[in-house]
């Protein structure tokens, strides 16, 4: 399995609710667990570190926001591309397309935009609807 997918697959499981409240009851665990050990050095060190686990949790939030907004914007993006006469329908999941079919696309792009700046500086127009 390619970086990509597993990194989207841990992506979406660090955003889930239930991952959250999971991590959650861990710290209300060590927190319990205080009076048991007499409030040692060895326990308060444990909950230094679990703040630094709450602080650490705070990307769990971020990363649920974050892949809901992504979501969102991707299909307000794609339905532009979609209903955009000349607009080229193979690019509505390009995010979904590995690293090298993406790379193929931007260097198309990038093509795209050397020839109608050097059209545009011919006195050309620099609008077309070329291939993708």
């Amino acid at each position: 399995m390619a970086y990509g997918e597993v990194a989207k697959r841990v992506s979406s499981w660090c955003g889930r609710p239930t991952t959250f409240l999971l991590a959650l009851g861990v710290i209300l665990v060590w927190i319990v667990t205080g009076p048991l050990f007499g409030f040692s050095d060895t326990w308060q060190l444990v909950i230094n570190t679990g703040t630094t686990i709450v602080t650490f949790l705070m990307v769990f939030l971020i990363q649920n926001t974050q892949n809901r907004d992504t979501a969102a914007i991707q299909l307000k993006l794609d339905e532009l591309i979609r209903a955009t006469q000349g607009a080229h329908n193979a690019l509505l999941d390009l995010e979904e397309l590995d690293e090298k079919m993406l790379e193929g696309f931007r260097a198309r792009y990038e093509r795209l935009a050397r020839e109608a700046r050097d059209r545009q500086a011919q006195g050309l127009p620099d609008t077309d609807v070329p291939d993708a």
